[in-house]
């Protein structure tokens, strides 16, 4: 499983979205205003608002902020234009990173990013220095106590899943980005519980980390993933559950 997907699993799990309720609905406004202000205000006609709503209403975003997120990006209220920007470099041992931002302070922004990468041994690069070794897919993730492989199987791949993936505690269910609306429609209407499901990149091949390598990686992923320009960090690094798990700054 990526680095990526691993991480914010364990995340979900440790209760680290709750925590950090107020850094995650400044994250989640930002995806609805800019989706309604490229897409317009109306979700059954912006799948890439309908999504962002989904994602608000999982967290527990209060209506009247999801309303005035909307009418910000239809230009109803007055707002913050965020222009989204794509940053890519390297970590420790070469681990690649390719990081999704939201700013209304591009200098702000990549100053701020190039500072992360230099403190904790890694290096800011250029664009499309690193974007290639991953694939843009939808990942679906699912507890094993919430299905069986069998019923999954059916399931997601009749609605067009590419892939279904075993893991120790969970399964991942990958889809093209075109077919993964299908997929989560149907899984959902099946009765089965995701624990997380978002449009991602899956690395090709990945880097294994261990002692203080590790370490210095989770640090670099943590602070990049708080930003608050950040919407999204994606890594290749392979490092072990227990090391995850116990990992804090």
């Amino acid at each position: 499983m990526s680095g990526h997907s691993k991480w914010s699993t364990i995340k979900h799990k440790k209760g680290a979205a709750d925590a950090k309720r107020g850094k995650i609905f400044t994250k989640l406004i930002k995806e609805v205003t800019t989706a309604a202000r490229l897409g317009g205000g109306d979700p059954d006609g912006n799948p890439r608002l309908r999504k962002a709503i989904d994602l608000a209403k999982a967290a527990n975003m209060p209506s009247d902020n999801l309303e005035r997120g909307i009418k910000k990006g239809t230009g109803e209220l007055e707002g913050v234009v965020y222009e989204e920007l794509v940053y890519e470099g390297y970590g420790p041992e070469g681990v690649a990173i390719v990081i999704e931002c939201m700013t209304d302070n591009k200098n702000r922004t990549v100053a701020d990013i190039r500072h992360l990468f230099t403190k904790y041994n890694g290096n800011l690069g250029e664009n499309g220095c690193v974007a290639w070794m991953f694939d843009k897919i939808g990942l679906i993730v699912i507890d094993k106590p919430k299905t069986s492989e069998e019923q999954l199987m059916e399931i997601a791949i009749e609605a067009g899943a590419e892939d279904i993936v075993e893991e120790d505690q969970f399964f991942e269910v990958h889809t093209s980005v075109e077919t993964f609306d299908a997929v989560i429609n149907a899984i959902s209407q099946a009765g089965i519980e995701t624990t997380s499901s978002e449009l991602t990149r899956l690395p090709q091949s990945t880097v294994k980390l261990e002692g203080k390598p590790a370490l210095t990686m989770l640090k670099l992923y943590t602070l990049i993933d708080d930003h608050e320009d950040v919407q999204n960090v994606y890594a290749n690094f392979d490092i072990a559950d227990d090391i995850m798990e116990n990992f804090s700054l």
